[in-house]
Order: structure tokens, then sequence, then C-alpha cells
């Protein structure tokens, strides 16, 4: 089934999507796959923009839509948890936007997780790795990990609540224990006849990396590649930007 654009109107705001940014190629590559995939959707426009390592800056690409005369902007962190980029960063770089731009009309979106999409999102990537729910396979739902702890409690949650496995238990690259490898040990030293951990990562790059190395060296039986451009992602941020949208006035920013 074809999708319809969004947004009716003959000139809907544009969608500048913000993503963490990555020293790897593979990252931005990625991230590019996934946002073609919602232009070819939704028929919007859609505007990539990183916070680190890659441009432009969310300022320079929403200072660029003003050059352009665009009058307002619907902005949302490609970012799986809420934590201090999406809380601290992107406002900050939006309240900078909107002082040098004051007649641009700036909406700001939630993060793309949780929602209850990532899930269909990770068991499609874990069955391209072979995987599949089944009582006598363990999960271990490997996240990058923060200092803010609510972000850290977010991947707990989620892992509490996927139903199909023996057990599933969160884990995270940094900031935070236990560590995938320490997961999966704990899994398999509790008797768990196989362990697969799901990568919660948007692209590949170095955590994805050490995930999918050191939970293999610790007894894995497979590793999920990076979401990347799932069509539920897709259909994530195509809600994300209904949801700002239909939010009006209550999401603008400045």
């Amino acid at each position: 089934m074809r999708h319809q654009p969004l947004i009716t109107c003959a000139l809907p705001p544009p969608l500048v999507a913000v993503a963490h940014g990555s020293r790897d190629p593979r990252a931005a590559a990625t991230v590019e796959d996934l946002l073609d995939l919602v232009r070819r959707r939704s028929g919007l426009r859609v505007v990539t923009s990183y916070l680190d390592h890659a441009p432009p800056t969310p300022g320079q690409a929403l200072g660029a839509l003003a050059g352009d005369g665009a009058g307002e902007a619907a902005v949302l962190p490609l970012l799986l948890t809420a934590a201090y980029h999406s809380k601290t960063d992107i406002p900050g770089a939006l309240t900078e936007v909107r002082r040098d731009h004051p007649r641009m009309r700036l909406w700001y979106g939630a993060t793309l997780g949780p929602h209850p999409l990532m899930i269909s999102a990770l068991e499609r990537r874990l069955a391209e790795a072979g995987v599949t729910p089944d009582p006598d396979t363990a999960l271990v739902l490997a996240a990058a990990g923060s200092s803010d702890p609510s972000a850290n409690a977010t991947i707990g949650r989620m892992a509490r609540g996927w139903l199909g496995w023996r057990r599933v238990v969160p884990a995270y690259a940094s900031a935070a224990r236990p560590t995938p490898a320490e997961a999966v040990r704990g899994l398999l030293d509790a008797g768990a006849p196989r362990v697969a951990v799901a990568s919660y990562f948007l692209a590949p790059g170095h955590f994805a990396d050490k995930v999918r190395d050191e939970s293999l060296a610790a007894g894995a039986t497979a590793v999920s590649a990076a979401l990347g451009a799932a069509p539920e992602l897709a259909e994530i941020i195509e809600q994300r930007y209904t949801e700002i949208i239909t939010l009006g006035d209550q999401a603008a920013v400045g």
C-alpha cells in the first residue's frame, strides 16, 4: 500500500532530524538511508543535522532553512532515549536559533524511544540474525548507556516488558552496569541454553561494534545489527512529526 503525505497543505513545515553523529562514516550513511525512507513514505521535506562529528549542526540546518525563507520547522531528535542531548543540548541549540531568527517558528518533538514499535524493529533485526522469540533463548537488550539514570531506567522497562523469551535483561555499553558481556555470562551461568543480544543502536559505530565483539566472545549465540532504516523507525518518525504539528504552540520552542 502506498503511503500518502502526512500533511495535505501545500507547504508542510520541514522536518529537521537531529542525529548524534559519529566519526564512523557508516553512521551518517545509515541515518540518510533511514531519512530517505521517511521521505519516500511521507513526502515530507526532511533535513539532516548532527550534534557532533558531522555537518551540519542543528543551528546550521535551521539557519539555512531560514535563509531559504522557511518560517517554521519541526525538530525531531533521532535519539533512542531521552537524556542529556535531548533535554539540554538540542533545546540549547534551538534557543540560539530562535535568537538569531526570531520570526522562525520552531516545534520540538520527542525522542524515537521508547515506543511500542521499537520491539518490532528489534525483533526484525534479531530475525535477520537468525533469532526469534523462544522460551529457551534469553535476551540481552544492549543500549549505549547514559549518565542520566532515567534513560537507563527506560531500557530496564523495555526489557521487563518484552515477552516471548526465556528472560530479557538490560545492559549498557558505557556509563552503567552490567555490560552486555557481563549480562551474557550471567544468563549463561544461570542456565540459559542460548543467549542472544539485541542491539539498541540507531546506526553502526564504536559502541555497536564493541557490543557485538564482546558479547560474542562472552558466549552469545547471535548479536543483531543496529536498527538503521527499519520501516518501524520510519513510522515512528512520521508519528513524532504528526505529534509535533498536532500539538502546535504547545510544542513550540522560544
